[in-house]
Formats: structure tokens, sequence, C-alpha cells
């Protein structure tokens, strides 16, 4: 296969006509090889409009998402250099990469060991080392490193968990997938202060979910 072709069909047939038109995006995804962060075995589906398995028989969700899906969150979370991330859903890596070019710092966290050595291999493969992959739940909260300026989930919830929320900077934002399939929709909240935000829903799409994010209760009393 030739991987730069490969690579300049995916960018301009896939993610350019799907909005993604900052520059500083697109170039982003020239410079991080994600053939480097997809397992040997689907090494040939990298560039692919698809989600990708990352482990044989795993659950729903250990994926990466679809090439376009990835580089709509990481334009519309519009990362600058003096800001700290943490994205919920390490996976292979990738996004954290995309991530590590525009930030400070990145945590990663991932609640599947595997999935957690994997990341930290390829990162480290890459010679990424403004990224922290750590090992643990979400959903529980992330205690010590925050608060943060962008949280970016990759994977969706059914809504927009307050755990995370509390993790934000006033002027922070967080962009994720919510609700629940078929319709799905990008939600990027921004915190405008203590206890206020703005919430806007920029698109339409669907994702695995990220595990241990409990869905609300549908019951009404």
């Amino acid at each position: 296969m030739d991987m730069e072709h490969a690579r300049f069909n995916m960018i301009e047939q896939q993610i350019r006509p799907w909005n993604v038109l900052d520059a500083h995006v697109l170039q982003l995804l020239e410079v991080v090889k994600r053939e480097d962060f997809v397992p040997l075995a689907h090494k040939a589906l990298a560039f692919v409009d698809m989600e990708i398995p990352l482990r044989e028989g795993g659950a729903r969700g250990q994926v990466m998402l679809a090439p376009r899906v990835e580089a709509r969150l990481l334009q519309d979370a519009n990362v600058q250099k003096h800001e700290k991330v943490l994205e919920v859903g390490a996976g292979s890596g990738y996004m954290a990469a995309l991530l590590a070019h525009r930030a400070q710092r990145v945590v990663s966290v991932e609640i599947e060991p595997e999935l957690a050595r994997m990341a930290r291999a390829n990162l480290q493969k890459a010679g990424i080392h403004n990224v922290e992959v750590l090992e643990l739940d979400a959903a529980k909260g992330i205690k010590g490193d925050g608060p943060f300026d962008v949280i970016v989930l990759s994977g969706s919830v059914a809504e927009v968990p307050q755990v995370l929320l509390a993790q934000l900077k006033v002027g922070g934002r967080l962009i994720g997938i919510v609700g629940d399939e078929p319709a799905m929709t990008a939600t990027l909240m921004t915190r405008t202060g203590e206890a206020t935000w703005t919430t806007t829903t920029p698109w339409d799409t669907v994702a695995p979910r990220l595990l241990n994010f409990v869905a609300p209760s549908r019951f009404k009393f």
C-alpha cells in the first residue's frame, strides 16, 4: 500500500468534505502517522472511513473512531499551545498524539489495562513525551490532575458527565458525542462561570459508548 497516497485520499475525500477546514488540523493529520497507531492486524484499514477494532474479541467501544470523526473533534476542541487537556478513552493513543501536538500537556485516561499499555508504547515510538496515560475509570472522577482547559471524550455518553464538567476551568470546554443511537450529536460545552455553561451541538454522528458512564434513568414518577 502507498501510505502517503492513502493518507492524502483520506484527508481530501473523507475529512475535508466533513467541514474540517482548519489548515493546522489538516497538516497535523499528515504529520502524525495514523497507521502507526492501528493494530497490526488492521493496518491495511488505517485510512478507511470506519471504526477499527483495537483488540480481537473486545467489547464494543474498544475502537479507533473513524478518521473524519477524530478530525472534527480535534478541530472543534481548538486546543491552544498553553492548554492542559484531558482525553477520556486513550485507545491506541492516536487522538492523544494529535492533541499533544497542539497542547502543552495531555492526560489520557484508559480503563482497559491492555489498551493503556498499547497507547503508552505507541506514543513512545512516535516520540511524543507530553502525554501521560493513566489507567483508571474516568467515570469515578480524575483526582490530582485538574482542572483542565479542554476535555475530549473519545467515545459517546448518554449525557455529559457532571464528574467531568467539574474538572473544567472557567473558560474551558468539553467536546464529546452525546445521546442514544441512532441520534447522537457532537456537543461542545464551555464553562462561562462557576455554575454557568454554554452548549452547542454542531454536527450529528454516532460512536461507541465509553465504558462505565451510566445512562440516566428513563423512568418518570
